[in-house]
């Protein structure tokens, strides 16, 4: 496991980001309700933890005490190398939809591609890959 694993809450919908990041990235989810490990400071469907292990490692809970989504300012999720072109374009794709382009994945002067994406849920993220020679 790389470190630091990113670990957002969520306003309520921990499940759907989860299973989202799941569509986009691959890889295996398990998701812990509040009833699952017998919380009660929160509705028992709430997830009170969930992993996604895969290619992008992301953790995410939600807050039963803030009803604001995860918000990012001055910090970035920066996948810069972790896929070939073909990966990084699908993921640059499927975060830009319902969410938006703040930078198009494109090349850049040094000869590599990035671009910037804030996804549906709130999260920016910095995507790119060095060519294939």
């Amino acid at each position: 496991m790389p470190a630091p694993v990113p670990y957002i809450h969520f306003a309520g919908d921990a499940a759907d980001a989860l299973r989202f990041y799941r569509s986009v990235f691959g890889g295996e989810l398990q998701l812990h309700t509040y009833a699952d490990f017998g919380r009660d400071d929160g509705a028992p469907e709430l997830i009170a933890h969930g992993e996604l292990r895969g290619p992008v490692d992301l953790f995410g809970a939600d807050d039963p005490t803030d009803a604001a989504p995860p918000t990012m300012a001055g910090v970035m999720l920066a996948l810069l190398g972790a896929g070939d072109e073909g990966a990084s374009r699908r993921w640059f794709d499927a975060l830009a939809d319902g969410g938006a382009v703040i930078d198009p994945l494109q090349r850049r002067a040094w000869g590599d591609h990035d671009g910037q994406v804030r996804d549906r849920y709130g999260l920016t993220w910095l995507i790119g890959f060095s060519p294939a020679s």
